[in-house]
């Protein structure tokens, strides 16, 4: 829901700034400006808002799991993502960081990792 009011305010500026710029007789700089805030709204949303959106507001953020992986779990750390899969051919457990904009990506390989194996059972 949130992400609906901040795109309908984004668009609004877009409009009313070519609204503007067509009353004031110049509808090159109100399409200029207009660009400005549409540009300038979407690297906002995709470099900080989207996870602030997700993490404290309760809006969707989609990440797929890589072909031949199991998803086995994901937690925030402040306001990123660390998802943990599981490469069964490798044996690893790897933990990547999706982090506002994926600039900064972290990423933790553990090996020999086997998660999905359960308890091992000891025989007597």
């Amino acid at each position: 829901m949130v992400t609906y009011l901040y795109w309908a305010a984004v668009l609004a500026l877009v409009v009313l700034s070519l609204f503007v710029g067509s009353r004031m007789g110049s509808t090159k700089i109100g399409a200029i400006v207009a660009a400005v805030f549409f540009f300038g709204g979407w690297l906002a949303y995709y470099f900080h808002y989207e996870q602030v959106f997700v993490k404290r507001f309760g809006g969707v953020m989609r990440i797929s799991v890589p072909d031949g992986y199991r998803h086995i779990g994901a937690t925030w750390k402040e306001d990123n993502l660390w998802v943990e899969n599981y490469n069964p051919k490798t044996n690893q457990c790897i933990f990547t960081e999706y982090s506002k904009g994926n600039i900064l990506q972290g990423r933790v390989i553990i090996q020999d990792c086997n998660p999905l194996l359960g308890n091992p059972t000891t025989q007597p």
